[in-house]
């Protein structure tokens, strides 16, 4: 029985085999992109490329798929090697910092790609890369108890203001729901082409699509 079964059965074989050989990168292995990766090896997904250069910190543990034991090691490589692991899937781990200097040379070959970078520096050197290149890109990101799932044509890179404050509130659910939303955002994109955009507030558990029309 296949690892994938119950959601064949959910999503149908010819979509499974579009998610399996659709290669997506995700830009960041923190809460939003190790958590979204996660989902989308675990979805099926099987050309996934994640770019992270952060180690694995206590504070993470919380939010993010790590253990104890992988303090101090590199987010992406233990991300790598925990989804083969669990279902097989061989992720390509790119432990560097992306810059505007070496986006193309990460980025090149993505069908897709998935923003959850947490500065405004990476964020705006991903959408310059996309918008250029015309790779579809989709932004997530969130702060306190609001999340958005928006696609690059919409999207305004944030003020770099608070790029550098480790200390802010941020609730587990909030990561959960918003990483499912942007994991089917991500598969109606796939098996459709439709580009949907939403936000999420966590304290009214209110999911909203944004008309672009």
């Amino acid at each position: 029985m296949s690892i994938f079964y119950h959601e064949q059965l959910y999503r149908t074989s010819q979509v499974m085999a579009q998610l399996r050989d659709y290669p997506v990168t995700v830009c960041g292995a923190g809460a939003l992109g190790a958590n979204i990766t996660e989902n989308l090896a675990r979805s099926g997904f099987g050309k996934l490329k994640v770019i992270d250069c952060d180690r694995i910190e206590e504070r993470n543990l919380s939010t993010q798929p790590y253990y104890r034991s992988d303090i101090g090691a590199h987010k992406a490589k233990i991300l790598a090697h925990s989804l083969y692991q669990a279902v097989g899937v061989k992720l390509e781990a790119k432990v560097k910092e992306l810059t505007t200097a070496n986006t193309k040379q990460l980025l090149t070959n993505s069908t897709l790609v998935i923003d959850t970078f947490d500065n405004s520096v990476a964020r705006q050197a991903v959408k310059d890369y996309c918008d250029s290149s015309q790779t579809p890109c989709l932004h997530v990101g969130l702060a306190e108890d609001y999340s958005e799932i928006i696609w690059t044509e919409n999207y305004r890179v944030p003020s770099p203001v608070n790029d550098d404050v480790c200390d802010y509130p941020l609730a587990r659910n909030l990561v959960l729901m918003t990483t499912a939303v942007a994991t089917e955002v991500i598969i109606e994109f796939i098996n459709t082409t439709k580009k949907l955009d939403f936000t999420f507030t966590l304290r009214d558990l209110s999911i909203k699509p944004i008309d672009r029309s």
